[in-house]
C-alpha cells in the first residue's frame, strides 16, 4: 500500500468502548495503515445511529462494527449498516468466538469477522486490507455482471458437457427460457430445432474441443415452439493448464436480419406487380432445367403468351384496372400451372413466359396451352367492369427448337407473333413458324 493509498482511507469505527477504540487506533498504525504525521484514517461512533449518520456523510472505505452496540445487537446491527452502506466492505468486532454468528454475520453483509482480545495489529491490519482488495474484485465482477446483462446479445456459459450454468436476460428475452429453467439443462436438449444435421454439430464440436472458437448460423427453438435464425460464437474456456473448464456461447436473434434478406432476394427475382417470377429468375430456373433435361435426354418446353387487346384496356379504363387485371391473369396462368417443376413468370407489360420442366413429350405442352387459352377467355370482373381478353402462345421446345436460354426465349417469342398473326386466341410452335415462314 503506497502513500497515497494510505492518506486516501478511511476507517469508520462503530464501537461503544473507548478503550477497544484506543486498542484499535493503535493496531491501525502498528499495522501500517497509519503512520506518525499522517492523518488518523479512524472515524469514531459510539452508537449505531451515529454509524449510519457518519457514513451518509461521508462514505468509509472500511467499516469495523461492532455486534454490541447501546442501540443494536446481533445482526440487525450487520444488516442496517449494510443497508446504509451495501457497497462498503464490513469487518464484524464480536466478543464471543462464535463461529454460526460469525456466519450469519457474513450472510448478512459482512465481509470478515475478529474476535476482540484474540487478535494482533497484524491481523486486523490483514483483514482491512483483504476486505478492501475483495470489495475491488466484486466492484469489478458487478461491473461486469451488469454489463452482460446489459448487452444485447444472448450469452451463455456451459460446462465441458455443454450443461448450462448461467445466462444473462437477453437469452432470456431471446428464447423465453428463464435463468432458473436454463440452469442444469443440456443446450441441445432445450433449443435443437432439428434444422441442423448431426454432420453440423460433429463439425462445431470438433472444433471447440480441439480449443479453437466456432463461429456460424443455425436455426434454434424457442420455449414456444417457434423458431428463429441465431448466429452463434463458440470460445473455449481453459485453465491454467489448457485443459477446457467451460465454453462461452455469444448469440444474436438474426432472424428480422434473415427477413429482410430474403425479402431483398425475393424483390430482385419477382415482378413487384403479380409477384411471380421475373426475366431474371426465369432464366436461372431455364437454365436448371436445360441442364437436368441434358442430363436426362429429356424435353423442355418454353411458352411465350402475349395478351390480346390488353392495350385498349389501360387506353380506357386506366393503368390502375390494367394492373389488377394484369394480377388476375397472373392467378389463373399459376392455376394452369401446378407442378412446382414448372414456372410462370412476367416479363413485362402484358408479356407472359410459362416454363414446362420435364415433359415426356412437345404434344404435353399443347394440353397446357389449351387450359390456358381457355383461362383467359373467361370474362373477368374487376370491380364494376366485365372484361374480355385473349392470348397468343409461342411455344419452343428443347432440344428441337434450340439448346440454350436465350435461343429458346427469341424462338418462342418468334412463334408467339406467328399465333398473333394467325388470328390470336391461339398456339403455335416454333416448328411450325419455320416450316410455314421459312424461318
Amino acid at each position: 500500500m503506497n502513500e497515497s493509498e494510505q492518506r486516501r482511507i478511511s476507517i469508520l469505527v462503530i464501537e461503544d468502548e473507548p478503550g477497544d477504540l484506543g486498542l484499535i487506533q493503535a493496531y491501525v498504525r502498528l499495522a501500517g495503515i497509519r503512520r506518525i504525521g499522517d492523518q488518523d484514517p479512524v472515524v469514531w461512533a459510539s452508537t449505531l445511529a451515529q454509524g449510519v449518520a457518519a457514513a451518509a456523510a461521508s462514505m468509509p472505505d472500511v467499516i469495523l462494527l461492532d455486534l454490541s452496540l447501546p442501540d443494536s445487537s446481533g445482526l440487525h446491527t450487520v444488516e442496517a449498516m449494510h443497508t446504509v452502506a451495501p457497497d462498503v466492505p464490513i469487518i464484524v468486532l464480536t466478543g464471543q468466538d462464535d463461529h454460526q454468528l460469525a456466519e450469519a454475520a457474513l450472510q448478512a453483509g459482512a465481509q470478515d469477522y475478529l474476535v476482540k482480545g484474540q487478535f494482533q495489529h497484524d491481523a486486523l491490519g490483514r483483514a482491512i486490507r483483504h476486505a478492501l482488495v475483495r470489495q475491488k474484485l466484486e466492484s469489478r465482477l458487478s461491473l461486469f455482471r451488469a454489463a452482460l446483462n446489459s448487452v444485447a446479445n444472448g450469452i451463455l456459459i456451459t460446462d465441458i458437457d455443454s450443461t448450462i450454468e448461467w445466462a444473462n436476460p437477453a437469452f432470456t428475452r431471446m428464447t423465453g427460457f428463464s435463468l432458473t429453467e436454463a440452469v442444469g439443462r443440456h443446450t441441445g436438449e432445450m433449443l435443437n430445432s432439428g434444422k441442423q444435421d448431426p454432420q453440423f454439430y460433429r463439425r462445431m464440436w470438433d472444433t471447440i474441443l480441439a480449443g479453437r472458437v466456432w463461429t456460424g448460423e443455425l436455426i434454434n427453438r424457442r420455449k414456444n415452439g417457434s423458431l428463429y435464425a441465431e448466429a452463434l460464437t463458440i470460445s473455449p474456456v481453459t485453465d491454467g493448464n489448457g485443459r477446457i473448464q467451460h465454453f462461452v456461447a455469444i448469440k444474436q436473434d438474426i432472424s428480422e436480419r434473415k427477413a429482410n434478406e430474403e425479402r431483398v432476394q425475393h424483390l430482385a427475382h419477382h415482378d413487384q406487380l403479380t409477384d411471380l417470377p421475373n426475366r431474371s429468375l426465369l432464366s436461372d430456373r431455364l437454365f436448371q432445367a436445360l441442364a437436368q433435361a441434358r442430363r436426362d435426354r429429356g424435353t423442355v418446353a418454353l411458352m411465350f403468351l402475349d395478351l390480346d387487346s390488353f392495350k385498349p384496356v389501360n387506353d380506357t379504363l386506366g393503368h390502375d384496372i390494367g394492373d389488377l387485371l394484369l394480377k388476375e391473369v397472373a392467378l389463373r396462368l399459376q392455376n394452369c400451372v401446378p407442378r412446382e417443376s414448372d414456372t410462370v413468370a412476367r416479363l413485362g407489360g402484358d408479356e407472359f413466359v410459362i416454363l414446362l420442366a420435364q415433359i415426356e413429350k412437345a404434344a404435353d405442352a399443347v394440353v397446357v396451352a389449351g387450359k390456358l387459352l381457355a383461362a383467359l377467355e373467361r370474362p373477368f370482373l374487376i370491380g364494376p367492369h366485365r372484361i374480355s381478353i385473349s392470348g397468343s402462345i409461342g411455344i419452343a421446345v428443347y432440344p428441337q427448337h434450340g439448346d440454350e436460354v436465350n435461343q429458346l426465349l427469341k424462338n418462342a417469342d418468334i412463334a408467339m407473333y406467328h399465333a398473333k398473326k394467325a388470328g390470336r386466341n391461339c398456339y403455335r410452335f416454333f416448328r411450325e413458324v419455320t416450316e410455314t415462314a421459312g424461318v
